[in-house]
This record gives structure tokens, sequence and C-alpha cells, in this order.
């Protein structure tokens, strides 16, 4: 399986795009600088890399992601998961919590997850 996987500086600049997003490249050069401490070269260069990769676009001097957010998160998620812990998904929740217990509440969320993405 391919996964959508971003070093973490690429994925620093995307979590400024998402956030942003449609911007001006101008005032994402000042919010890189702002939020990233990033020189304009940087982030023009930054921009260049992440569209040739597929991963955003520009149009009028416009930048916007092709990626959505929620995408790379589970795709770095499963990728840690396969990486870390064969693809196990109980051998990482129980590295995750490392005997910590856990509330009513959220032991219900799990459970509900759980339910929600059951195999049938």
């Amino acid at each position: 399986m391919e996964y959508f996987k971003l070093c973490d500086s690429d994925y620093r600049f995307m979590m400024v795009v998402w956030e942003h997003e449609p911007l001006n490249s101008g005032e994402l050069v000042k919010i890189c600088e702002r939020e990233l401490g990033w020189k304009k070269s940087t982030t023009y260069t930054q921009i260049k890399k992440l569209c040739e990769k597929g991963y955003l676009a520009t149009e009028n001097a416009v930048v916007r992601a092709l990626i959505p957010r929620e995408k790379a998160q589970a795709d770095e998620s499963a990728y840690f998961v396969e990486r870390t812990f064969g693809g196990s998904l109980p051998k990482f929740v129980a590295a995750f919590l490392g005997g910590k217990k856990i509330s009513e509440k959220e032991a219900e969320e799990l459970k509900r997850l759980i339910d929600e993405y059951r195999e049938k």
C-alpha cells in the first residue's frame, strides 16, 4: 500500500496551507515567516516542490492544497502503525496506552469507533 507521506518541514508547511487556504502566495510568505521563521525564498521553494509532487496547486498566485488534511493524517497514522507495529492496531493501542488507565467515557468512545469501522 502506498501512503501519502510528508517529512516534518513539509507537514508543518502543509498545516499552514490547510489552515489558511486558499491564499495568495505573498500572504503565505508572511505567515511562514511569522509561524515557521522561514525566509521568502524557503517558502517559494517549498511551494514549488510540493506543486511538483502534486500536493499543492497554484493559479494566479493563489495556493491551495490538492490533498485534504484528513487524508494526510490518516495516511501518516496508517504508515506509522504498519512500520512500527506490523499493521497491528491492537499492538499499537497497547503500546500507546502503556499501562495507563482510560476513563469510562474514553472507553465508550473507542467502542463506538470500533463498532463504526468493524467489518461486517
